[in-house]
């Protein structure tokens, strides 16, 4: 395989459901069974990192979407890093680097800052590229008000938009809420 593949960047709308249930079936692989239909509507809607073998099969995929988050007195545009996954005969060959630095450059280009929710085997990669974890409390606008999230604090990670500077975390991050996993 050629040692470095393309970057494809689509939006959703831009996929076919072939390409989509392909894209899917690559995440259902892995996260072996710990990625269920809410983990997918997550992933749907914004931006698309894909690198495809020689045959067109996804081997890596990355999203970003849009999140409302509030903080203090102010309502951000977050772009929020989804379904990160390189195909288990591909790992530790860049891949995932190359799809979290597509997905920064959307960031970087369209969000104030980006987030994101890192599983254990995730985390060294964004901490590599520089994403810190998010030092102060974490919330969600939930159906019956505030919700908070001391579960997600310790594994949420944030990333300044090229030239705007991070929230003060002096004041939480409320998220705007969805079924499933909130962050």
């Amino acid at each position: 395989m050629d040692s470095h593949p393309a970057v494809r960047i689509a939006h959703t709308c831009d996929l076919t459901p072939a390409e989509l249930a392909r894209g899917r079936d690559l995440l259902d692989a892995a996260f072996e069974g710990n990625f269920d239909d809410d983990d997918w509507d997550h992933a749907l809607g914004g931006m698309h990192a894909l690198v495809l073998d020689p045959y067109g099969r996804p081997i890596a995929h990355g999203s970003v979407v849009q999140r409302r988050v509030q903080h203090a007195d102010r309502s951000y545009r977050a772009g929020y890093v989804e379904a990160v996954a390189v195909h288990t005969l591909y790992r530790r060959e860049g891949l995932g680097h190359r799809v979290t630095a597509a997905l920064e450059r959307v960031i970087d280009t369209a969000y104030d800052f980006g987030a994101l929710s890192a599983s254990d085997e995730g985390a060294a990669l964004y901490a590599a590229r520089g994403w810190q974890v998010w030092p102060g409390r974490l919330a969600a606008f939930g159906p019956a008000g505030t919700v908070p999230l001391p579960e997600e604090e310790g594994s949420t990670y944030v990333r300044p938009a090229a030239g705007r500077p991070l929230p003060d975390p002096g004041h939480p991050l409320h998220f705007d809420w969805r079924d499933g996993d909130v962050l």
